[in-house]
């Protein structure tokens, strides 16, 4: 009965302590601090705390069939880059991206940033847009050689898409600024020379819609911003290069490659 009773204390005992640990959110409860990625808000002080990054594959017919996939029969899937993945590129600022490691074949991929301050599940995509706090110009930067070369292999090709600094994004303009967008000039130029140039109503499946399809696989969150895809012409960068990317409605974004520190 007493190692019992013994037995019961310690159970009780942990119990709380475990509810305490639950519960606790103060600083001094983690054995260290980690860095809560975000991006400034225009026209703000304030800035918005960044949970998930999801992206969209393929979501331009011609993007889709230069990568080998037919566009009129694939449903939308989706990925993930790290939050710690962002790095924010000032409007007017010619901001130094490191070429990365592992890659000898490293792809620009210009798209439009959606960024929630709602969530939900199973959202209809006729309420999907009042999930939108903003939206931004944003690079999906891609390790192709990486990305295919795990695809080849039947294996997971994060390591093709998720790594440091892998999403380039300008400030998040609120959508009582810039409203939503349907439609409008997208386009990139590297060294000058425009590359991509398409108009957002190309997108095979909208903003809106994109949200009904990720909330009916995960609960969307406050925090959580979009990649919505990018236009054909995809291509390679190297050190040196710059590259400029516009949205219509948005402040460009200037971002030079350089050699790794």
């Amino acid at each position: 009965m007493q190692r019992r009773h013994a037995l019961g204390a310690a159970v009780t005992g942990l119990a709380g302590v475990t509810a305490a640990g639950c519960a606790t959110t103060t600083p001094d409860a983690v054995p260290f601090t980690v860095a809560q990625p975000s991006v400034p808000i225009a026209g703000s002080s304030e800035v918005f705390p960044v949970r998930r990054i999801y992206c969209i594959g393929r979501n331009y017919a011609a993007h889709a069939r230069e990568m080998g996939s037919d566009p009129t029969r694939e449903p939308p899937f989706f990925f993930q880059k790290p939050s710690d993945a962002v790095q924010f590129v000032a409007p007017g600022v010619l901001t130094p991206h490191p070429y990365p490691p592992l890659t000898r074949n490293y792809h620009y991929e210009l798209e439009l940033v959606a960024a929630l301050h709602k969530g939900g599940r199973n959202v209809p995509v006729e309420k999907a847009l009042e999930l939108v706090y903003g939206y931004a110009v944003g690079l999906d930067m891609t390790r192709r050689d990486l990305q295919r070369g795990m695809g080849d292999q039947k294996k997971p090709w994060e390591i093709g898409k998720s790594f440091d600094r892998s999403a380039p994004i300008g400030a998040i303009h609120r959508v009582a600024q810039v409203g939503h967008f349907t439609q409008g000039s997208i386009t990139l130029k590297v060294n000058g020379v425009v590359k991509q140039d398409a108009n957002l109503n190309q997108m095979i499946w909208s903003v809106a819609e994109q949200i009904a399809q990720l909330s009916q696989a995960f609960e969307l969150m406050p925090g959580d911003i979009i990649f919505s895809g990018t236009p054909e012409n995809v291509g390679p960068v190297v050190p040196g290069d710059l590259m400029e990317g516009a949205i219509a409605g948005l402040p460009g974004m200037s971002v030079k490659v350089v050699a790794p520190a």
